[in-house]
């Protein structure tokens, strides 16, 4: 149960000790073996096979097939403490329920046994190579760890307890689950054990070099870092800086058109992380597209917090940064109005600045977009098994004087929610295969990290995704004001990914029960950032359209009634913008307006080259 003291997560930091536990095992080796950094290319493959020890999960000595057999003697003593603690209480299943768990697992156990080194692991795509299947230890300690994972997460399901105990649970389970996996160890690993042999032992040395960098860059590098350069092949839709403070630089791009909307467009971007990923490549870039649609275009580049801006709170983003982007837009354009844009995060401020501008009278502006953003934090999906009373009251009382919330710890929480995606894929391919990541700059974006402030990122858990009070009218006072969206009567464009594990895409449709006005809602494939950055010229994927006047209050039922359209949702988007974007204009010559917003260099500028 739930300590007086505030304290972080028990739980929470029980399942990430176990993470580290299996990473730190990387930096064990290089301690006890400092030679393997000096390994030269050429070191045979009898020696490169006596390396294997170092990359050896902790007592897997003993059990030369991998994982021991899950119901044995101490088969699940580190589970059980993660099980205990995701509970907050003694993890209690229905005793039928375990019995028929028991007798399956020992039925599997003994068709596998009986398989003996005919084994063959199917079904998952860690171990679908024909080095798995040719080698038959390999094989049996592979289809052994399918095994246990199955009845381990059969066990995590049947934990009796409400909805928020068993998510823990089965969050704590898949984590240990997946960091366990034989292949994430070069003694169990076939296809790296294979590699080694016919490279002698080359790729082990490459491995280790490319450990001791990460190590010293302080990430596990997901590609190829050194070919990416913010402003020289990221980031490179021609612009300039017209305005910046403490928190914010604002950017004016280049139109690419002779004739502009009257309407400038303003993209908020997270500030969780840079806003490049609006501007990656000249093909994939968003921030492009819209100048090429004719908006001229605004977007706000976050400063990467550093001690400085240690105390800074949700209302100076929201006053200093959203609501004085969208002033200065309007005072370089002389535009009455303006639309604007919201991704995630951003959208979450945007909101809340348009709520804030309507209690205070005001509205400027025209229309907005809401991309992946949550307002009604009531379904967060996996995000909410980290969060609870005791861990924000932490959090508050760690940044009660201020203070940086790291970006790296963002970026590894992020990571750990797909792990064998974002974190051991790439300890298997870096450090036992020896492999470089292909140049990949989606990629590139996400590791590089933004910090936040303390007091911000405290208030930001507490009001959203503790206690959803932005949806409660009048319940939360930003800026001296009382939020309440049925004040917000613009017309929005809603959009939400099907596979979105961040924004789920109920929680982004749910904005559709807040704004009272006219409003779009529209679902893309794929997930958080891919859905987002589906550029209409490649005719990727697909995106569905619901009425547009019935929006019931729950999401499976919209998703019913929708009509999948094949391509990007970009253009369906374009199309709406442009009916409140206003008359066609000359397009300006020159960026800023006169010595007040004169151009202070070129974009993207310096604020998003700064590093956390």
């Amino acid at each position: 149960m739930a300590s007086d003291k505030p304290t972080d997560n028990p739980w929470m930091e029980s399942a990430q000790q176990l993470q580290q536990q299996f990473m730190n095992q990387w930096a064990q080796a290089l301690q006890s073996l400092p030679q393997m950094a000096q390994v030269p290319s050429g070191v045979g493959a009898t020696d490169a096979m006596g390396l294997l020890k170092a990359f050896m999960p902790a007592g897997a000595m003993n059990h030369p097939m991998g994982m021991s057999p899950l119901m044995g003697a101490g088969g699940l003593a580190d589970l059980s403490e993660v099980v205990g603690k995701a509970a907050g209480q003694t993890a209690n299943i229905d005793p039928a329920r375990w019995l028929e768990i028991q007798n399956n697992y020992l039925k599997e156990a003994v068709e596998l046994w009986n398989q003996g080194m005919d084994v063959k692991p199917k079904g998952d795509r860690r171990f679908s190579s024909e080095a798995w299947g040719s080698n038959p230890v390999a094989a049996y300690s592979a289809a052994l760890y399918l095994l246990n994972a199955r009845t381990l997460m059969a066990l995590a399901e049947a934990v009796q307890g409400d909805a928020k105990t068993r998510n823990r649970v089965r969050f704590a389970v898949q984590q240990w689950i997946d960091a366990s996996a034989p292949s994430n160890f070069l003694a169990f690993n076939a296809e790296a054990q294979k590699k080694a042999i016919e490279t002698q032992g080359e790729s082990i040395a490459k491995g280790v070099a490319n450990l001791l960098h990460d190590m010293r860059q302080g990430h596990v590098s997901m590609t190829d870092e050194s070919v990416f350069e913010v402003g020289k092949n990221v980031a490179t839709t021609e612009g300039a800086v017209v305005f910046e403070n403490e928190l914010f630089q604002l950017i004016e791009y280049k139109p690419l058109t002779t004739k502009v909307y009257e309407r400038p467009f303003l993209l908020v971007p997270p500030c969780i992380n840079k806003f490049y990923i609006l501007d990656l490549q000249p093909e994939n870039s968003f921030i492009r597209y819209a100048v090429e649609q004719g908006h001229r275009t605004f977007v706000v580049s976050w400063r990467n917090p550093d001690a400085s801006l240690g105390h800074k709170t949700w209302d100076d983003y929201i006053e200093d940064a959203v609501i004085k982007a969208i002033g200065v837009t309007q005072d370089i354009t002389g535009a009455p109005q303006i639309n604007a844009l919201g991704f995630c995060v951003g959208g979450t401020m945007l909101g809340t600045a348009l709520a804030v501008l309507a209690a205070r009278g005001q509205e400027p502006v025209a229309s907005a977009t809401f991309l992946t953003t949550l307002l009604d934090f009531t379904d967060t999906g996996i995000l909410d098994v980290f969060i609870d009373e005791n861990f924000v009251k932490f959090r508050e009382m760690q940044f009660a004087q201020g203070g940086l919330m790291p970006g790296r710890d963002l970026a590894t929480t992020f990571s750990f929610l797909r792990p064998n995606d974002l974190v051991w894929n790439y300890v298997v391919g870096n450090y036992l295969k020896g492999e470089t990541p292909p140049p990949f700059d989606l990629l590139y974006w996400n590791s590089d990290s933004t910090n936040l402030p303390g007091p911000y990122y405290a208030w930001y858990l507490r009001n959203m995704y503790l206690e959803n009070n932005l949806v409660k009218p009048g319940k939360t006072t930003v800026c001296g004001q009382q939020v309440d969206f049925r004040k917000v009567k613009l017309p929005v464009y809603l959009y939400g990914s099907r596979e979105d594990h961040i924004v789920p895409i109920g929680g982004a449709y749910a904005s559709t029960q807040l704004f009272p006005g006219k409003k779009r809602f529209v679902m893309g494939a794929s997930g958080h950032i891919a859905g987002v950055i589906n550029p209409a010229s490649k005719g990727k994927r697909s995106h569905w359209i619901g009425s547009a006047t019935r929006f019931p209050a729950d999401v499976n039922e919209w998703i019913a009634g929708a009509t999948e359209h094949p391509g990007s949702w970009w253009t369906d988007w374009s199309a709406w913008l442009k009916t409140h974007a206003g008359k066609q204009v000359a397009a300006p010559k020159a960026y800023g307006k006169g010595k007040q917003y004169a151009v202070i260099e070129p974009a993207p500028g310096r604020y998003v080259k700064a590093k956390a």
